[in-house]
């Protein structure tokens, strides 16, 4: 049975310090300042290995999140329909999909990615993630980046 992801909010103060340099390592290198990964985390002081173990999951959170841009990924089953069931939890949660991508179903399982605005009126984007991510036949549900 897959694990349900589950999005926590914390203090700086409660979060290991590889995660912060983890953090720190992706900001330098989506603001060009180095051009490589293991620039990157040799400037931050830990382990392309540690990087890539948790470059996914640790992202910084923004209080002013409305108007910022989330990219999701997930893989969803090729059945009719659940493609429709994630676009209404989305609509649910009054955010507006900018783009969708999915890629030809590769042995009964297909790729997707989507762009979704945040708006004033939108609700949890947590309980957004966890809503699609129990929905039958969606798989991995991860946040990609923010802008």
């Amino acid at each position: 049975m897959s694990e349900t992801a589950k999005y926590y909010v914390v203090t700086q103060k409660a979060v290991p310090e590889v995660l912060l340099k983890v953090v720190e390592a992706k900001r330098l290198i989506e603001s060009e300042k180095v051009p490589t990964v293991q620039e990157a985390v040799d400037a931050v002081g830990i382990s392309r290995s540690s990087f890539y173990k948790y470059k996914d999951d640790i992202f910084e959170f923004h209080d002013n999140a409305r108007g910022t841009t989330i990219t999701l990924t997930f893989q969803m089953d090729d059945v009719p329909g659940i493609l429709s069931d994630v676009l209404k939890i989305i609509a649910e949660c009054h955010a507006n999909i900018l783009t969708i991508h999915q890629s030809i179903p590769i042995s009964g399982i297909a790729s997707m990615s989507l762009s979704i605005q945040v708006l004033q009126n939108t609700g949890d984007i947590s309980g957004m993630l966890e809503q699609m991510e129990k929905t039958k036949g969606v798989h991995h549900v991860k946040i990609l980046g923010r802008e």
